[in-house]
Formats: structure tokens, sequence, C-alpha cells
């Protein structure tokens, strides 16, 4: 009876949202996997992280149903390095081994995702790069829709990268400093950020009730509309997605005007 209803909701939904206008970027910030199991009974980190990562076969699922060009998810911040090193193994074994199943699965390929990944890349064990690569190299030419994977990511590490980019780009040119602080401008350090050129997010999720963005796109959410939902990413529903896709729609976006 319970699916009954839930699949009843979720087509009353999709027709409330089918006239309203659709997010182009959305960014999902994946929390609430430790709590899950710690309700579930779950002790082992592989697997709770393993839970997590078969979600984002639905996410891209229901972002395909709904023709959403873009997918942001976090899936593991630069403060994450400080946890006990069971629970980072159990995070980046879980990146790994999705990042490797993407390069095969039939609907990445059916949908032509493309899959990259943005953050200080360079802190991760080479299996992880290596895993990352693989699922880069087998999407590159797919224009269907963009999946990143924010992961060893952190905002102000994302800010503070572009501008050393910045910088470097200006030492090149052998511009003096007062000339180099001169073009330091939105514009100049937007062209080096982490995805220069992709459209910002229009709507952010986080999930587990959390009620922060904790440094997920901190220049690029300046104008995104955010939705907290209280269910755990494990358990995260599609009438949930579907949920924060209507209350997007529902509210009037002024941009800064």
């Amino acid at each position: 009876m319970k699916e009954v209803l839930y699949y009843l909701y979720e087509r009353r939904l999709l027709r409330q949202m089918r006239s309203g206008p659709m997010p182009a970027h959305i960014g999902i910030i994946l929390d609430g996997n430790r709590r899950y199991g710690q309700r579930h009974g779950l002790t082992d980190p592989h697997l709770i992280y393993s839970l997590g990562a078969r979600k984002l076969d639905e996410v891209l699922d229901w972002c395909g149903q709904l023709a959403i060009p873009a997918v942001t998810l976090w899936v593991f911040s630069t403060e994450n390095f400080e946890r006990p090193t069971e629970q980072v193994s159990g995070i980046l074994a879980a990146i790994e081994a999705k990042m490797r199943s993407l390069a095969n699965d039939p609907q990445i390929h059916r949908q032509r995702v493309r899959v990259q990944a943005i953050g200080k890349l360079k802190l991760l064990p080479a299996s992880t790069l290596a895993a990352i690569c693989v699922a880069r190299e087998a999407t590159a030419g797919y224009n269907g829709m963009v999946l990143t994977i924010a992961v060893a990511y952190g905002g102000r590490e994302e800010i503070a990268d572009a501008v050393q980019a910045l910088l470097y780009e200006e030492m090149r040119k052998d511009a003096t400093l007062a000339d180099a602080i001169e073009r330091i401008t939105p514009a100049a350090i937007s062209r080096h950020l982490y995805m220069a050129g992709s459209p910002d997010p229009d709507l952010i999720i986080r999930t587990s009730g959390e009620i922060r963005l904790s440094g997920f796109l901190l220049w690029q959410s300046v104008h995104s509309e955010f939705y907290f939902s209280d269910v755990f990413w494990p358990a995260f529903r599609k009438i949930d997605f579907l949920r924060a896709v209507r209350a997007y729609q529902q509210r009037k976006r002024r941009f800064g005007r």
C-alpha cells in the first residue's frame, strides 16, 4: 500500500511541475551516510558509503527524466581527510568503485553523460585518481548531461586556487604587482574556478537535515536557491527530489536585484 501511495504522490508532483521552470544545474550535498548506517546497525564504512554511491544511479535517472543538463555532487571535502582512517578509506573506496562502474554503465552511455571531477585532486591517492580518469576518458565526448563529482573539494580552497592561478597568469605576462592587483576582479577570478565557463547552480540540495552549505560552491552559489531535506542521503527518494525541484519552481528569483 505504501508503494502505491508513493507512486500516486510522485505522479501528482510530476503533473504539478510540468509547466514550471526546470533548474539547468543542480548541486547536491550528500550528507547523512554515517547516521544512516548507525540507524540501521551498519558498522563497516565500506558498506555504508557503497550504499550512498548506489543512490547516484537513481539521481541521474531522475535528472534525465526532467531533462536537467548538469548535476554536481559533493562526495568528499578537504576537511574529510581529518576523519578516522577507516572512514576515509571507506569513502575513497566507494568513490573509486563508483567511478570505475560509471565508465561501463549503460545508463551513462545511453544518456550521454559526461563525467568530470573537481577539487584538489592531487591530494587523492593514485588509485582514486586513476578511477576518476577512467570515467572521465570514457565519457569525454558526451554532451547529454554533465555529472561533476566534487571530491577533495572545499569552497575556500577553490577561491584561493583561482586567485593563485590568476596571479600566476599575470606573472607570466611580466605584469607589475600594481597591474596584477588591478586585474583581480570577479570576472577574472571566475575564469580560474574549477568549473570555469559552466553555469552556476540554480538549486542546491542538502540531505540529512543540516541547514548549511559547509563551503559547497561558495562562489557559484551566490544566487542559488537552497533546499534542505531531513532524509539521510542513502534513503533519499524520488519524491524528496521532486519536492526540492517543486520548491525551486515556487520561488521568485531576483538574482540580487
